[in-house]
């Protein structure tokens, strides 16, 4: 079963697939995964088109997926993807941070937005957040979104009830922490942490974190 929760310290292996068209990078991400313990690279692939057409390896907990693709670009790729491998987690791994890219491929379904220029092992533990409901993206990224919604954002909805423990949490979450950075400032468990997400999520009616920290930001709930 894909993307089930275990006890703190406790991993499973992950199966990742890449789709990437330059051949380099694609080698050699699928090198990196393999690489890793509790990771494994269940298919590497040149188009959107080719890992939908073929047969991977047991199905995908996490895609890593370029933009700039033959046939299928990547923002689009991402609700096809989705489609065919349901409950995937698609982080975008590009050199791009134009705003419409980044904001067309999370309203798609992507989960997480990285650089190329990630390091590796931040791009590893990276894959991990996502396949457990996290949304990592590259700083710059981060920053770029939460800018772009600060613009559009309408006056804030009262109706959420947040705490302001959660509300401070969901403006961890908004700077870019992940969950176990998130419970380090917040001075409590993993485990609490995520059962004020649940909360969140009942509150504000949303399924993952970046549309709780989306809704969070265009409702002025957080900054």
């Amino acid at each position: 079963m894909m993307n089930e929760e275990r006890p703190a310290g406790e991993f499973r292996t992950l199966s990742v697939a890449v789709v990437e068209d330059d051949r380099r990078t694609r080698e050699g991400l699928g090198m990196l995964i393999d690489g890793m313990p509790g990771y494994r690279c269940v298919g590497t692939f040149t188009r959107v088109e080719d890992a939908l057409a073929t047969r991977v390896r047991g199905t995908p907990d996490v895609i890593l997926l370029d933009i700039d693709l033959p046939g299928i670009p990547g923002p689009e790729g991402v609700t096809v993807l989705v489609d065919r491998f349901p409950g995937v987690a698609i982080v975008m791994l590009t050199v791009y941070t134009d705003p419409a890219r980044v904001l067309d491929a999370i309203c798609n379904g992507a989960c997480g937005y990285l650089l190329k220029d990630t390091p590796p092992v931040r791009l590893i533990e990276a894959i991990r957040e996502a396949a457990s409901g996290g949304a990592p993206m590259s700083p710059e990224v981060a920053r770029l979104v939460v800018t772009r919604l600060r613009q559009t954002s309408p006056a804030r909805q009262p109706e959420a009830n947040l705490t302001p423990q959660e509300i401070r949490l969901l403006q961890l979450l908004s700077d870019g922490y992940s969950y176990e950075g998130a419970a380090h400032q917040l001075e409590i468990t993993i485990n609490t942490v995520r059962n004020y997400i649940r909360s969140i999520y009942d509150k504000l009616h949303v399924h993952t974190r970046s549309e709780a920290v989306s809704k969070a930001l265009r409702n002025r709930v957080i900054s």
